[in-house]
């Protein structure tokens, strides 16, 4: 069973250590391409990073380099705070404090949804944004379609919806909204017309699909074809102990169309965080549950993968989680939730991370 360690972010441990050794032994040995993977790395992580403007007193800071969220319109950092958790497991107070930390060290996309705690995650960010003046500091994605008292992707659904999404969060426009799973019983066309009024009316400034078929996202492309408004975004369960599901026709059509993919679950629950790894530290509650259904040989093994990569670019396992999907190339920025301010900074730091190649063959493997 591997070993829980305390990290520090700059400093490798021993078994970081152990992994630095082995490829400089590689080197030695006539590996040349390593090394050219080393310079490319670098120069990597720098185009990856920027300078900004901070307060008067910290001065300037350095942050994960934005980037274009498909064709949204959106530019922001590519690590999504996830927002299920607010009014559910954490308070307005505790959510507040996670957000000030999430925008201090440069976050700026935030993914809520109507049905998170009946709409309680919307207002609370709605209320944050209010009280920091913080509306043109970030942007918010939000999901409609699972609302208890407004569910399903009908025209009069989606129309009550979206004014109700707008009320709490407390702005006139959406920047991205998803539709939160298919609807059987509603087509399409009905379902997208509708939207294309949202947004002729400036209450909807981009669409996107959650959760969607690769049959349903080839007959939406259809219809955006001739006319009706295009999805150019996918949400998805997505990570290193998740990849079946997304890793086959829903990945290839996302790359045929070019939707900016944004893996939500990308921490698997919490689990890849590294904190629980026997089944007496499982917290009985549903996170704890989820968490559980990993705990196993292979969970193990893509635990102590993570614990060795970590090490050697002195960061925590989560960061390497997220840092492994943000190198595939149709991930836009995976969706990560925190639940303390202290949190947040590992989250963030993976888009400055960039693994070599033999550490992502050695996290597929682990993850296989």
């Amino acid at each position: 069973m591997a070993r829980r360690h305390s990290y520090r972010p700059g400093e490798a441990s021993a078994a970081g250590a152990a992994v630095v050794d082995r490829e400089r032994d590689g080197l030695a040995s006539g590996e040349h391409a390593e090394a050219s993977d080393a310079l490319v790395t670098a120069e990597a992580a720098r185009s990856r990073v920027e300078t900004i403007a901070s307060n008067p007193l910290s001065g300037p800071i350095v942050v994960p380099a934005r980037i274009a969220v498909g064709e949204t319109g959106i530019t922001a950092h590519p690590v999504v705070l996830g927002a299920s958790t607010f009014g559910w497991t954490l308070g307005a107070e505790q959510a507040f404090a996670v957000l000030d930390r999430f925008v201090a060290v440069g976050g700026s996309l935030i993914d809520t949804a109507d049905s998170y705690a009946a709409g309680r995650s919307e207002s609370i960010i709605g209320m944050w944004m209010d009280s920091r003046g913080a509306r043109d500091r970030v942007r918010v994605m939000t999901k409609i379609g699972r609302h208890p008292d407004i569910a399903g992707l009908a025209p009069a659904q989606i129309n009550a919806a979206v004014d109700a999404s707008l009320m709490r969060l407390g702005v006139e426009r959406l920047d991205l909204v998803h539709f939160h799973g298919e609807d059987p019983e509603v087509p399409l066309e009905e379902s997208l017309g509708a939207i294309d009024a949202l947004i002729s009316a400036g209450k909807v400034a981009a669409i996107g699909a959650s959760d969607f078929s690769p049959e349903r996202l080839i007959e939406a492309r259809v219809l955006a074809a001739n006319g009706l408004p295009r999805f150019q975004t996918l949400t998805t369960r997505y990570n290193l102990m998740e990849r079946r599901p997304f890793e086959g026709a829903p990945e290839l059509v996302a790359h045929a169309q070019g939707l900016a993919v944004l893996p939500y679950f990308a921490l698997a629950n919490g689990f890849l965080g590294g904190q629980v790894r026997r089944r007496a530290e499982v917290r009985h509650d549903a996170r704890g549950a989820r968490q559980a259904r990993h705990l196993g040989r292979r969970g193990h093994r893509v635990l102590a993968a993570l614990d060795a990569v970590a090490f050697a670019h002195g960061v925590q396992p989560a960061t390497i989680a997220l840092a492994w999907l943000l190198a595939k190339p149709t991930v836009a920025a995976p969706v990560a939730s925190a639940t303390k301010p202290e949190q947040v900074d590992a989250l963030v730091s993976a888009a400055a991370v960039e693994l070599t190649r033999s550490e992502l063959v050695e996290l597929d493997r682990a993850s296989a």
